[in-house]
């Protein structure tokens, strides 16, 4: 097999085309994307992640993005990497920060793993937006969310990337719960063995 593709399950195509043109604050551009997770979750169609991509300052929505790991046999279908993906092709273009384009938020509910943080600034965006911290989804859920640097905060600053955390955090973590409750699986890499 020479190729791959990770797609949004039917219902979050759905549920895209019924999205507002333009979301203009923030905290509400946070809940549609906790309501993403929280029916991702729900219909089994992945893990308990969303992300989407908006115009920063005009609410513009581009898309709202799921996890999609264990459907598609893929450990980079995470819910950040499939909503920029997303867009890059709606738009166009592989840098969302590119020339005479207008500055892209991602908006997550927790709080982007190491791969994740890394393809941030590859993806154009130039600002991010998180619900629960990373602390909080390992905490509940078991999922390792890898070797972040010690300081992204200052790190994606020093990349033309503004961080806003704790947007809706307590709102957020309930998808989580959530969950950690269901007994869902983790797929963290190696099942989750302890790897030296």
């Amino acid at each position: 097999m020479m190729s791959f593709e990770v797609s949004l399950p039917k219902w979050a195509i759905e549920e895209n085309l019924k999205l507002p043109k333009f979301i203009p604050d923030v905290e509400q551009r946070m809940r549609e994307v906790i309501r993403f997770a929280e029916i991702n979750l729900n219909r089994k169609t992945g893990g308990p992640f969303a992300a989407g991509i908006f115009e920063k300052n005009s609410g513009a929505v581009i898309g709202i993005g799921v996890n999609r790991v264990v459907p598609s046999n893929n450990s980079s279908a995470h819910a950040e990497i499939v909503a920029i993906s997303l867009a890059q092709k709606k738009l166009a273009t592989f840098d969302l920060g590119g020339p005479r384009m207008p500055d892209h938020q991602i908006v997550v509910n927790g709080r982007p793993c190491a791969m994740c943080c890394g393809a941030l600034p590859w993806s154009g965006v130039r600002s991010l937006v998180i619900g629960a911290s990373g602390e909080r989804i390992e905490s509940l859920t078991g999922f390792d969310e890898g070797a972040v640097h010690p300081h992204w905060q200052r790190e994606l600053g020093k990349r033309g990337i503004e961080v806003i955390e704790n947007v809706l955090a307590e709102e957020a973590e309930v998808v989580f719960q959530r969950f950690r409750d269901n007994d869902e699986p983790v797929y963290n890499g190696r099942s989750g063995d302890d790897v030296r």
